[in-house]
């Protein structure tokens, strides 16, 4: 019998060439994933990452694995399917993901009924994405922050270096409010002092000052910051989060570092439990992962749900975004198609 799994890996060319603290990218690779059973195709995708080890390389090498796993079951089977998942793919988050996306939206195509209803949450409730602004010259930038003109927020990445520059370029341009992430990019001592000069520019938040292994530095700023600090490269699965209330102030979740929407919700109750606020972030993805983090966003404080924008041609048909809202339809499952 043949496996209900099938997936593809397609090149992504940005809009703009992507510059975080770690590196530049001007194109990405993620893998797209689907199931079929008893008429019905559910979508995934998994966008991997090389700070968490994964590359489409391994994703596929991943799904490989994975294919004869699948074969004969009862995709009704929900929680079955996805244990075996979860045992075939240990180490394979971004892979993991896009099968548990691709589950979600074939048992919401079968039930007739969206994800956010398969859920329980209230697609009403969905708070504004941020849009992102990479680092970048001033003359970039300043094309970037017309872009994202019709967004309430901007989140700005900043680096080691040209911290005052950047930022304040963007500053200058707008009065929209911004968060600021420094993927990891600072010590303790310049973390602070930076913080301190964002706190008098009206900046909301600052996500991930230091690098991950630095706890006992995380604890020390966090008890001086004059800004709440929320923690992203820090977090990837639900029982990192405890430890984590000591040095943040809140958690950035995503469905690729998490291994999916299962994960994702234990992550976010967790989170509430341990007194934590909750951002739903995204890696670079189309408007199929997007929409995935879209039917969990009413669960969390934050949004940082963009990357799709980031493309210079999403390949899905992305639900729109209005006023910095995206706008959830009656689709079932992720409601979102390929064009």
């Amino acid at each position: 019998m043949a496996s209900p799994l099938s997936f593809r890996t397609v090149e992504l060319p940005l809009r703009h060439a992507w510059t975080i603290a770690r590196g530049t990218s001007t194109v990405k690779r993620n893998v797209f994933v689907e199931v079929r059973s008893e008429g019905h195709v559910g979508y995934g995708e998994a966008a991997p990452n090389v700070r968490y080890g994964e590359s489409w390389e391994t994703v596929e090498a991943a799904l490989h694995k994975l294919a004869p796993v699948l074969e004969g079951r009862d995709l009704r089977h929900f929680r079955d399917v996805s244990e075996a998942v979860d045992a075939a793919l240990p180490d394979n988050p971004a892979a993991k993901a896009a099968v548990d996306l691709a589950l979600h939206d074939w048992a919401g195509k079968v039930m007739g009924v969206p994800l956010y209803r398969m859920l329980g949450v209230d697609p009403g409730r969905q708070p504004v994405t941020s849009m992102s602004i990479g680092i970048d010259v001033p003359e970039t930038l300043a094309v970037k922050v017309r872009e994202a003109a019709d967004f309430p927020v901007l989140k700005v990445k900043l680096g080691a270096d040209r911290v005052q520059e950047v930022f304040g370029t963007v500053r200058a341009l707008t009065a929209q409010t911004i968060r600021v992430d420094a993927n990891e990019a600072w010590k303790p001592d310049e973390a602070l002092a930076h913080i301190q000069w964002l706190s008098t520019q009206g900046v909301e938040l600052v996500e991930q000052p230091l690098p991950a292994a630095d706890v006992e530095g995380a604890k020390w700023l966090r008890a001086r910051s004059p800004l709440p600090l929320v923690a992203d490269e820090s977090l990837t699965k639900a029982s990192d989060v405890p430890k984590l209330a000591e040095g943040f102030h809140g958690i950035n979740v995503k469905l690729q570092k998490s291994g999916g929407i299962r994960e994702a919700l234990r992550i976010i109750e967790t989170a509430r439990a341990c007194g934590l606020k909750v951002m739903l972030g995204c890696m670079v993805e189309t408007g199929l992962g997007i929409a995935a983090g879209a039917h969990l966003a009413p669960l969390v404080d934050w949004v940082d749900l963009d990357g799709n924008l980031l493309l210079a041609e999403d390949p899905y048909r992305a639900h729109p975004v209005v006023q910095g809202r995206i706008q959830l339809g009656a689709g079932a499952g992720l409601g979102v198609e390929p064009r």
